[in-house]
């Protein structure tokens, strides 16, 4: 698993900051800046990162299930 960010949707509103501090960092008028892509433990926040999102800027990514789709 891994997140994944739509920098084009990101207006820095740092709600992924506050659910996961250890996964994103928002500078001050910026963009969000993964710390680590894959979750590990810290999946549950990454999960409530995602969800929060006001502008749906993030989402997590299934490597292995796209792997048994293209085989």
């Amino acid at each position: 698993m891994r997140i994944v960010v739509d920098t084009d949707l990101c207006q820095g509103h740092a709600v992924c900051q506050d659910e996961a501090p250890a996964l994103f960092t928002v500078p001050k008028n910026g963009t969000v800046q993964i710390q680590r892509a894959d979750p590990g433990g810290d999946l549950e926040a990454a999960r409530a990162a995602v969800r929060y999102c006001p502008t749906r800027a993030l989402s997590i990514v299934d490597d292995e299930s796209a792997d048994s789709q293209q085989s």
